[in-house]
């Protein structure tokens, strides 16, 4: 007998989701190839039969590969998911970049919308943030998408407390989503008290050490030349020997 994820809300706007969400970058991009398409999609309805029904995206992912994949993925469970995906961080002739503005906020979310096939996101992140653009003129026009109905919820990732406090301000903010992990907990210092302040939900990436702390030390050796965390387990560990120890800890 399969045990069900139970359901929260996710901050204080009105969003409820699974108490535990599928990150489904991983499929499509940075960690190695891309994985097969039908195996993906079985993947997917299984976790929504299990009560996992807030899944995680973004544009940049693929690039526009992931979106894809869902799309076909939430074809006939569309009313069964919670669905989150991003926009603002993009690769241009290879080097990363962050848009902000009201124009291509706009231009990414109706890409979102055709990529996915759906008339509404759910969740709606700013993936990263963009410090050209003061956050109230991006948050401003995350606004009308809400109020034109292409949006439901508004979400932030990787901001600053002061950042956070200013948006919104603007339009209530859902959730932020940030790396929150025994590896990285410098948030709890002051952004998870301002998320709890202003009743904004929050929403954990990489909470499992980007699959350090399930599979332990020798998950290195598995990496294909591919996976981004080839090149980042140098500085997990080389440049911060603690977290060896905490992985040491983990896996014991």
């Amino acid at each position: 007998m399969e045990t069900k994820v139970g359901r929260i809300k996710l901050g204080t706007q009105g969003l409820e989701v699974s108490a535990q969400g599928l990150g489904c970058m991983g499929m499509s991009a940075f960690y190695g190839p891309p994985k097969p398409e039908p195996d993906m999609i079985n993947l997917i309805h299984h976790a929504i039969n299990c009560g996992i029904t807030f899944l995680d995206t973004s544009d940049v992912y693929g690039p526009h590969t992931n979106e894809i994949l869902l799309g076909k993925a939430l074809k006939d469970v569309r009313d069964r998911v919670e669905l989150a995906t991003k926009f603002g961080a993009r690769f241009v002739d290879g080097k990363a970049e962050v848009r902000g503005d009201p124009a291509y906020v706009r231009e990414a979310c109706e890409g979102s919308l055709k990529r996915l096939g759906v008339e509404c996101i759910d969740l709606y992140y700013q993936h990263r943030i963009d410090t050209r653009v003061p956050i109230e003129v991006t948050v401003g026009e995350l606004k009308k998408l809400v109020e034109e109905g292409k949006i439901k919820y508004i979400g932030l990732s990787e901001a600053s407390a002061s950042t956070i406090r200013r948006a919104h301000g603007v339009h209530p903010i859902t959730a932020v989503q940030l790396e929150w992990s025994l590896w990285a907990r410098d948030v709890e210092e002051e952004i998870i008290p301002t998320c709890r302040e202003l009743g904004i939900g929050i929403v954990a990436y990489s909470p499992l050490g980007r699959g350090f702390f399930s599979s332990g030390p020798k998950l290195v050796e598995t990496f294909s030349d591919g996976d981004a965390r080839k090149v980042r387990s140098h500085n997990i560990f080389d440049e911060c020997p603690y977290n060896r120890t905490i992985l040491v800890l983990v896996d014991s």
